[in-house]
């Protein structure tokens, strides 16, 4: 269950915007990303891991930041911890409500709102009943979801067309930096790392284990679906990548379509709010129904606000708010190596001075991006 739980926190709405972004910057890009990215990901979770088997108590990234780093530094996480959950459930809420609406609007009526609304209050209710709930059903979720998503792949595949393939795209240069918030935020599980060692128990040596199989299950089923939708519908890819299906292989498929889309994000979404609950009740102090009221509602706040490019959202996300979790992820490897609170199940071989080159790689990307974005 515990390994479920991580794919299932891993695969998330990112694998929607994938194939549109392998669109635009072509095959060869993306796959130098997803080999890059992927590689430093496997990294810096195993990092991350052996942060929290390295402490006695149980925290989320601000918790561990304040012990090892100190007190002053806390705010940073807890801002970009706070900051991108909030965004990544914002997200769920856009893409999720909306295969929602695709699926039933047409069978009974009502409007897009209505549906944003019914998405979110299932979350919000599955998240109030708290972790046990989650880690339950999340094994159920996963042999669910790979089963609609093999039988997706089986019917798309023999429309899959060479041509519709573009290995780059030298025309597109503004374009190249486009993949690496969105491969980022899609392959980013360590929110729910802490969660896994509580799950774990006394087994806590399965850990390390659980990071590199469950990461490598979810960037080759980025890559296997990238590669199918972008194979079906080429430059029409759209931006959840599910619309553009429904021309090529017709309403039936669309709908089955829906239902896989409805099943990826909801799983994370409730995996992810439970986090930001955690996040409020055990580094924050808040009393449980207190957190689980700005866990999720702040999300939903944010989307009548306005916020509702999920592309958007999610490149921002993964490449500002994980990159300066992971920069400090980096820092607090080379400060648990020096002075663990006990001994960890695993300790990674992994020099100081290849720890700080890693950080300034993330922290390098966070500002290209926020540049990126004023420029």
């Amino acid at each position: 269950m515990t390994l479920a739980t991580f794919v299932g926190t891993i695969i998330g709405v990112g694998l929607f915007g994938l194939p549109f972004v392998a669109a635009k910057v072509g095959i060869l890009p993306m796959f130098f990303y997803f080999i890059l990215l992927g590689s430093v990901s496997v990294i810096s979770h195993l990092m991350f891991g052996q942060v929290c088997l390295s402490t006695k108590s149980e925290h989320r990234l601000p918790g561990y930041v304040e012990i090892y780093l100190g007190k002053k530094i806390k705010l940073i996480p807890i801002i970009t911890n706070l900051v991108g959950l909030y965004l990544s459930n914002l997200a769920y809420i856009i893409i999720g409500g909306s295969f929602l609406a695709g699926l039933l609007m047409p069978i009974v009526g009502g409007n897009y709102f209505i549906y944003i609304l019914i998405y979110f209050a299932a979350g919000a209710f599955i998240i109030h009943l708290g972790a046990k709930t989650v880690a339950n059903s999340e094994l159920i979720s996963m042999v669910i979801f790979f089963s609609m998503f093999l039988i997706l792949l089986i019917i798309s595949l023999p429309r899959v067309a060479v041509t519709n393939f573009t290995w780059y795209m030298p025309t597109n240069i503004s374009n190249l930096f486009l993949p690496y918030g969105v491969i980022l935020y899609a392959i980013s599980g360590m929110v729910v790392i802490p969660e896994i060692k509580e799950f774990l128990g006394t087994k806590k040596r399965l850990l390390k284990p659980i990071i590199i199989v469950g990461l490598v299950i979810a960037v080759l089923t980025y890559l296997a679906f990238t590669l199918v939708i972008l194979g079906v519908t080429g430059q029409s890819t759209t931006e959840d990548a599910l619309t553009g299906l429904g021309g090529r292989l017709g309403s039936n498929i669309i709908v089955a379509g829906y239902l896989f889309g409805i099943l990826t994000t909801f799983t994370s979404y409730i995996t992810i709010g439970l986090a930001l609950k955690k996040i409020y009740i055990y580094d924050l102090k808040f009393k449980p129904f207190e957190a689980w009221v700005f866990a999720c509602f702040i999300p939903l706040i944010l989307y009548f606000a306005g916020l509702q490019d999920f592309i958007a959202i999610i490149g921002f996300s993964g490449a500002v708010t994980l990159g300066i979790d992971s920069f400090l992820v980096f820092l607090l490897y080379i400060a648990v190596k020096k002075k663990p609170q006990r001994k960890p199940e695993y300790n990674l071989p992994i020099p100081g001075y290849l720890a700080y080159i890693l950080a300034i790689f993330f922290l390098a990307g966070a500002v290209l991006e926020i540049v990126n974005i004023l420029a």
